[in-house]
């Protein structure tokens, strides 16, 4: 630990807020709350904690820290979040969620329609949700319209377009479904009437309106209208219907949010149920990809603000199976023992207990799939050990300019991407993919035993009989020859060739080891030609550079860290440049864009 960051963990109050660890490019790799700043920053670096790998990975690399105070640490809590959200640092649990939930929106117009969304937009009108599925969403706008004469025509319904009679009924209004607005056929406080009372529905109160109806139904049948009581009737039998849909345990609980939580060593499934008047008018699960050691209680206060927020819950109960480790004055949190509020978390535990087994079950059969295709690649290429970790090497170079190379590691048959590695090749002039080759596996075996660090227990050399002398050579070099088994593919008839081995292997065209070495090779090759290109596009925008007039060494480089590309640069307007670089500069490059232009 370096003096600066002694200095800095001596220094820090005892008072809740929240801390930010920076890495040395200066980074946001993680941002936590805590009751004592001093305290919690503290005990990272207490050599008597017992922390796993990957929060010792977390303290290696914490080059400087800041703090922010807190009145509370339920404040704390609320900065963590938004600091999370805006940043989103590598070592914070996020959540495993990229769907975009459906709304209902009541639109901000004279005779407001109600219309589904998948955007939030605050000025376009009041909303509801979000669903957890379009099917849900569906169900009560249908229940919506069918209870109510709302309009699903896009027309401007202004005083002076209804009074010139610019519009016609259409056959929403011959069946029924709509009172014609649009021609004066219905007056706008009606409407709004109805409106008021869709939008009790589609807050999940269903109360006021079926009272409302029952009221309609008796003080028709007392006048002697069995018509108008009858409409009122099948509204209520509607009501009924959706209600028995989504009946929980009783109607006495409403105003309720409900949490739950499992986890796994590596993950966490969170179910999110809102509850309105006995009937579930929300459900999510969600899961989270654990970072550090993150306890279920940690987790759950994380995953119910954001949720809460989210979905702009006011609930001022919260069900939860774990209690929450931070006190929210916003709503009270209830770990309920019996009853049906018990029943009620027991349901909730249900929903995400399934998609933990759902997750691990698939895992599962992930993990098998790939162990038998590892297995039948150890045994069609007769290796004495299952290739786990493979690393495949390739060449690039355009007519022996800008000679790159790639490497890519496979782990279990999955690209480990964070294995993947460049290469600019150092020591061979001109295009000689051998001598190159020979660099490469060179370079990365000698770091790899200086290191101490796992070796593969397959290489794959991209290219003949050459390449594949060639990366032999080196590893007998090394001393590694006969320790690690290696081969070459060639691309023309897809042959499978050993060291001193004149004749190929053959595999079948359709084996799944075939296609796994296929795929691996491939990958090398996308990587190769992608940095190839890069680099070239680099050259050639710095070389370009040098000839523009005006322009020195450290405006060049900041040119080509924005424009990245020739092409980019000569299609730069004026303003943009002139934002970037001031007038004068921006001047020479625009001369210099116009020279390069054709005539």
């Amino acid at each position: 630990m370096s003096d600066a960051l002694k200095e800095t963990i001596a220094t820090l109050p005892d008072s809740p807020g929240i801390y930010r660890f920076y890495n040395r490019e200066d980074v946001l790799i993680y941002v936590g709350k805590a009751k004592s700043l001093r305290k919690r920053v503290g005990s990272y670096f207490n050599k008597q904690s017992q922390y796993n790998r990957k929060t010792e990975k977390l303290v290696s690399e914490i080059n400087r820290i800041e703090f922010t105070l807190a009145n509370t640490e339920f404040d704390a809590l609320l900065m963590e979040n938004n600091f999370i959200k805006q940043n989103q640092p590598k070592y914070n649990i996020l959540l495993k969620d990229d769907k975009t939930f459906p709304y209902l929106c009541i639109l901000n117009e004279r005779f407001p329609r109600i219309i589904s969304t998948r955007k939030y937009i605050a000025r376009q009108g009041e909303y509801f949700g979000p669903y957890s599925s379009v099917v849900s969403m569906k169900s009560v706008l249908e229940l919506v319209r069918k209870l109510y004469s709302i309009r699903t025509c896009n027309l401007l319904l202004s005083d002076e377009n209804i009074a010139k009679g610019k519009f016609k009924v259409c056959l929403e209004y011959h069946l029924g479904n709509c009172k014609g607005p649009c021609v004066g056929a219905q007056e706008e406080q009606a409407y709004q009437d109805e409106i008021k009372m869709a939008r009790s529905i589609l807050k999940g109160n269903l109360t006021v309106v079926e009272e409302y109806f029952t009221t309609q139904m008796n003080a028709s049948a007392q006048t002697l209208n069995y018509e108008r009581a009858e409409f009122y009737k099948h509204k209520l039998v509607l009501l009924e219907k959706f209600q028995a849909k989504s009946l929980v345990v009783n109607r006495k609980l409403t105003d309720i949010d409900v949490v739950t939580i499992t986890s796994s060593a590596t993950d966490a499934f969170v179910n999110f149920m809102q509850v309105r008047e006995g009937a579930i008018i929300f459900s999510r699960n969600v899961e989270v990809k654990k970072k550090l050691e993150e306890t279920d209680d940690e987790i759950l206060g994380l995953v119910t603000q954001q949720l809460r927020t989210e979905t702009q819950s006011t609930h001022p109960i919260v069900y939860t199976n774990v209690a929450l480790p931070v006190a929210d004055p916003s709503f009270e949190n209830v770990v309920p023992q019996i009853g049906d509020k018990k029943k009620l978390v027991d349901l909730s535990l249900k929903n995400v207990l399934f998609l933990k087994g759902k997750k691990e079950i698939a895992k599962e059969e992930k993990k098998f799939k790939n162990e038998s295709l590892i297995r039948g690649l150890q045994q069609d290429l007769q290796l004495l050990k299952m290739p786990r970790i493979i690393e495949c090497f390739d060449n690039s170079n355009l007519q022996g300019t800008h000679p790159v190379a790639s490497m890519v590691r496979f782990v279990d048959g999955r690209p480990d991407k964070k294995g993947y590695r460049h290469f600019n090749i150092k020591t061979v002039e001109g295009p000689d993919d051998f001598a190159s080759m020979k660099e490469i596996v060179g370079r990365r075996y000698r770091r790899l035993l200086d290191e101490n660090a796992e070796l593969p227990n397959l290489i794959i050399v991209d290219g003949g009989k050459g390449q594949l002398s060639s990366a032999v050579d080196v590893l007998k070099e090394l001393n590694l020859y006969g320790r690690i088994p290696i081969i070459g593919i060639a691309k023309r008839l897809e042959e499978i060739y050993y060291p001193h081995d004149p004749l190929p292997l053959h595999i079948g065209k359709k084996s799944p080891s075939l296609l796994l070495i296929q795929q691996i090779r491939d990958e090398a090759h996308r990587f190769a030609i992608t940095f190839h290109r890069l680099k070239r596009s680099s050259n050639n925008l710095d070389s370009e550079m040098d000839n523009i007039p005006g322009i020195g060494q450290k405006t060049a480089n900041l040119l080509l860290s924005t424009f990245k590309s020739a092409k980019k640069l000569k299609e730069a307007s004026f303003e943009e440049l002139e934002s970037l670089l001031g007038k004068s500069k921006a001047a020479h490059v625009i001369a210099w864009q116009q020279k390069r232009e054709p005539d």
